[in-house]
C-alpha cells in the first residue's frame, strides 16, 4: 500500500512539482552529494542533482533537490548510511530555485551537452564523441582519451572511469547527451 501511495506521489513530483513542494539538501562537499544521491536513489526516492543558488552556495558545487513530502523518510535513509545533509531547504522563492545543471548547445552538425563545468560533443549523423573538455581535475585528459572517436552508444560510462568531480560532472553530461539521442 505504502509503496503504491509513493510510486503515485513521486509521479506528481516529477510531472506537476510546483515550487513549494521541493527542497534542498545542501552538503559540505561534492563527495557527499555523490554517495547521498546513490543511496537515496537506491532506496526510491525520485531526486535530482543540481547546482545550488547562489544565494545558498557553500563551495560544493551540487545540491539535491527532492519532494519536500519525503523529507523524513530521505533523512532517515541518510542517516542510516552516515550521509548528513549540511542544511536543508525548501524552495520558497525563484530565488532560491537550484540551477539547472545542464544546458544544451545544437552547432548544426554537432551537439554539445554541459552538466556543470564539463562539456562532451558528439557528431550528430554518426553519434561519435568528437570532444571532451572543461574542468580542471587529473583524470580529464584520461577521459577524453578514452571517449573521443567513440559512438556514444558503445563509449565507457564515464563514472566507471573517472573518480572526480568532473568526471562525475562528464557522466552527467553524457547520460544528458543518451537521453537526447534517444539511447
Amino acid at each position: 500500500m505504502f509503496g503504491f501511495l509513493k510510486e503515485k506521489l513521486s509521479g506528481i513530483f516529477k510531472n506537476k512539482a510546483s515550487k513549494n513542494d521541493r527542497g534542498i539538501l545542501i552538503f559540505e562537499d561534492t563527495s557527499r552529494v555523490i554517495q547521498a544521491e546513490r543511496i537515496l536513489k537506491a532506496s526510491g526516492i525520485f531526486i535530482r542533482v543540481m547546482g545550488p543558488p547562489p544565494e545558498i552556495r557553500t563551495g560544493c558545487d551540487l545540491v539535491i533537490e527532492f519532494p519536500l513530502i519525503e523529507e523524513l523518510d530521505a533523512l532517515r535513509v541518510l542517516e542510516n548510511n552516515n550521509v548528513t545533509p549540511h542544511k536543508i531547504v525548501p524552495v520558497s522563492s525563484p530565488l532560491l530555485a537550484p540551477v539547472d545543471l545542464f544546458h544544451t548547445r545544437d552547432f548544426g552538425d554537432h551537439l554539445m551537452v554541459r552538466a556543470a563545468n564539463m562539456k562532451i560533443t558528439i557528431n550528430k549523423h554518426n553519434l561519435k564523441i568528437v570532444n571532451v573538455s572543461g574542468g580542471g581535475c587529473p583524470d580529464v585528459p584520461f577521459l577524453a582519451f578514452q571517449l573521443v572517436d567513440k559512438r556514444l552508444d558503445e563509449a565507457p560510462a564515464p563514472k566507471e572511469l573517472g573518480h572526480t568531480l568532473c568526471g562525475y560532472a562528464l557522466h552527467l553530461a553524457y547520460e544528458e547527451l543518451k537521453i537526447k539521442c534517444s539511447l
